[in-house]
């Protein structure tokens, strides 16, 4: 529930695209994130799993990522191509396992779709920073500057690789269980 609450701050936070919007966004982004993280260690450790939990997380994963990405593409901080793969692949692998669970079958988060998470929230957050940061406080040398844009790109770019491959595991494993 903190996330999707998180969402209409981050999305007032992205109506500018200054420096410091963009680093509360990002700290905004950050925080919800680390709720997420917090979210399943409890519930893994104590084995507290509800089918509230089980449906409202990754729909407020998707909303969250694709709230942070929509709202920085008029800035052109990321390709709109990018966007749509990210949107069309969440779409698909959502409506897979709604059908599968209508089915009686539960279709579960691979590895391969977390760390796809884990490198998207790294890029979004190297995205929503954008602008150039020292590397270590108070040295202002370009050898100590970090370009957060072209993190964020390269991150994003490993998300869409790890996005488009565990999406395809996410529908063979939805064929197999369907051909049966």
């Amino acid at each position: 529930m903190a996330r999707i609450a998180a969402i209409p701050l981050l999305v007032a936070l992205l109506m500018s695209p200054s420096k410091t919007a963009g680093f509360w966004a990002a700290a905004v982004f950050a925080a919800a994130s680390f709720t997420d993280w917090l979210d399943g260690y409890f519930a893994r450790r104590m084995g507290i799993v509800t089918v509230f939990g089980k449906f409202l997380d990754p729909i407020a994963d998707k909303l969250i990522v694709m709230a942070a990405l929509i709202m920085i593409l008029p800035y052109g901080h990321v390709p709109a191509w990018m966007v749509l793969v990210t949107l069309g692949r969440e779409i698909v692998i959502t409506g897979l396992r709604s059908i599968a669970s209508s089915e009686g079958i539960v279709i579960q988060a691979s590895e391969l779709g977390k760390f796809k998470t884990i490198f998207q929230i790294v890029a979004i957050l190297g995205l929503l920073l954008h602008y150039d940061y020292f590397w270590l406080f108070g040295i202002e040398n370009p050898l100590f500057m970090v370009n957060m844009h072209n993190t964020g790109m390269f991150f994003l770019w490993i998300a869409m690789i790890l996005s488009v491959w565990s999406g395809a595991d996410y529908l063979f494993r939805f064929m197999k269980h369907i051909i049966r």
